[in-house]
């Protein structure tokens, strides 16, 4: 016979598969015939836009390309410094095993490095080096059993448990355009470095939707027609929804940004300007917390019982932080006296994580490249790490958490001091999202299978082993935890020990025991 069961649905997004990635992506460029023969380079920079993902069965798709921009030392009678930009297409197939169509997948990509180097003076070869970190999702819909109403006699093992359910997923496309200034007494020659970053990330949710705010931080470097070298620091706001219904202020977003294409041009010199126009990827996960009430096993002592029983895996504690991290240093930069400051790079790095006790801990460096100039207005650059630790308390088991940490650099400040010393003042926003797997058992399809065989009833002498509990030991035996509590005089059901002596007693086919 099926018993009756109260039932509830939970929704979990299940972390099918995660692939940490290198892929190198190589290409030539041909300097175009209205630029000067290539010197040398000064430096190589890009953006990555990844405008199309696809997940496939055991693998996923990326095409997109890297929008390099390569500053050089023109081999000309008056050595200028020139500029040269270029699309370096790719797409990858990364195999990721138990990946199937139709799963869904978020895809971090990261620029570790980007050189070029001079085959002749009208050609160069590029080579960049592309992190991919990818994780892969699933969603299923489960049933939980939480209670038999009509079930009398039949013992239950429950566990309240807050669990954080999915809410749904969703992703759009956000486009962005601006006209940013320059300096009045400059016309703009050409762009010689383009970096963006999105920044200042934040989410609202607004009449089942997720309003997505953020900013593009925008640096160009540019040279003018006068053959002096500047610089532009702006951000231009980003901002869009995701549809998603029944959500709510309590629940909480993941939210991801990718730049899928973008267009940056000068705009005529009389406007001191440059056209920017950037189409943005954003998808959303949402979830809400859950207080579940669950059974974990039964057993009847008087009648066999038949379930299917199956563990799922999902997610609990799931919690955000945002904090700012200070660093303030003083670092040795070779070759750097004597010089002006006309860019610098910032690249924050984690290298080692530890979770122990209560706090994870961050070890990094901020990779740093000075791009200078001497009074001559020649080029170079020089490169420095300041080494930082971050740390974040409070973490209840910290060692059992999976996180994630992501960095934003929001202010930077460097100054050259007498002897080659520069003084590092560099923000960086610390962006965690840190959670715990649970595993559950689910059981449906509860029915009765007849009486359990007759047997005489006894009080049986059991001593407690390691790693038993009074469950265990009154299933085992088809007693009841209150019946051994009783015989026994155990004043804390959850407090025996090894080596303990107890009597367990034993039941009839009628299921009643006897002490």
């Amino acid at each position: 016979m099926v018993l009756e069961t109260v039932n509830e649905n939970l929704c979990v997004n299940k972390l099918i598969a995660t692939k940490k990635d290198i892929i190198m992506i190589e290409g030539d460029m041909i300097v175009p015939d209205s630029k000067p023969d290539i010197l040398n380079t000064i430096c190589t920079s890009g953006v990555v836009c990844v405008y199309k993902k696809e997940v496939l069965d055991e693998k996923v798709r990326m095409d997109g390309n890297i929008n390099t921009y390569i500053m050089y030392l023109a081999d000309d009678t008056e050595d200028k410094v020139r500029g040269i930009n270029t699309s370096l297409d790719f797409s990858e197939v990364i195999p990721v095993p138990n990946a199937k169509e139709g799963m869904e997948a978020t895809i971090q990509t990261k620029l570790k490095a980007i050189e070029c180097k001079v085959i002749n003076g009208r050609k160069v070869g590029i080579k960049a080096t592309l992190e991919i970190d990818i994780k892969i999702y699933a969603r299923e819909e489960v049933e939980i059993v939480n209670n038999l109403p009509n079930a009398e006699g039949i013992q239950m093992l429950k566990e309240d448990l807050r669990v954080n359910s999915l809410v749904g997923m969703g992703e759009n496309k956000i486009y962005t355009k601006d006209n940013i200034s320059i300096d009045n007494i400059d016309n703009l020659a050409e762009i010689l470095k383009t970096d963006i970053a999105i920044v200042d990330r934040d989410v609202k949710v607004s009449y089942n939707k997720i309003l997505a705010k953020a900013e593009a931080r925008v640096k160009i470097m540019y040279l003018t027609e006068d053959n002096r070298v500047n610089s532009i620091d702006t951000k231009i706001p980003v901002v869009g929804f995701v549809d998603i219904p029944n959500v709510t202020e309590e629940n909480i977003c993941d939210m991801d940004y990718e730049i899928k294409n973008m267009i940056i041009k000068p705009n005529a010199p009389e406007e001191h300007s440059i056209y920017i126009e950037l189409e943005m990827g954003v998808s959303a996960i949402v979830y809400e917390e859950k207080q579940i009430n669950l059974i974990q096993d039964l057993y009847s002592p008087c009648e066999n019982l038949e379930f299917n029983k199956k563990k799922i895996t999902t997610i609990t504690n799931k919690q955000t932080r945002k904090e700012i991290k200070q660093i303030r240093e003083k670092i040795e930069v070779e070759g750097i006296e004597n010089k002006s400051i006309i860019d610098v790079d910032v690249n924050p790095v984690i290298e080692k994580q530890d979770n122990m006790g209560s706090r994870i801990v961050y070890t990094g460096s901020l990779e740093i490249n000075f791009i200078l100039s001497n009074q001559e207005l020649q080029m170079e650059v020089r490169n420095s790490k300041i080494p930082f630790e971050y740390t974040i308390d409070g973490v209840e088991e910290a060692e059992n958490v999976n996180s994630r940490l992501d960095m934003e650099v929001a202010n930077q400040d460097f100054i050259i001091q007498d002897g080659g010393m520069v003084t590092s003042n560099v923000d960086l926003v610390m962006n965690s999202d840190m959670y715990r797997n649970t595993n559950m058992n689910i059981m449906n399809e509860i029915q009765t299978n007849g009486e359990r065989e007759e047997q005489d009833y006894s009080l049986i002498l059991y001593i407690v082993k390691k790693g038993d509990t009074l469950w265990k030991i009154a299933k085992r035996y088809g007693s009841t935890i209150d019946d051994i509590v009783r015989t026994n005089g155990i004043e804390d059901e959850n407090r025996i020990n090894p080596g303990q002596k107890l009597f367990i007693p034993r039941y009839v086919k009628t299921g009643i025991a006897y002490a």
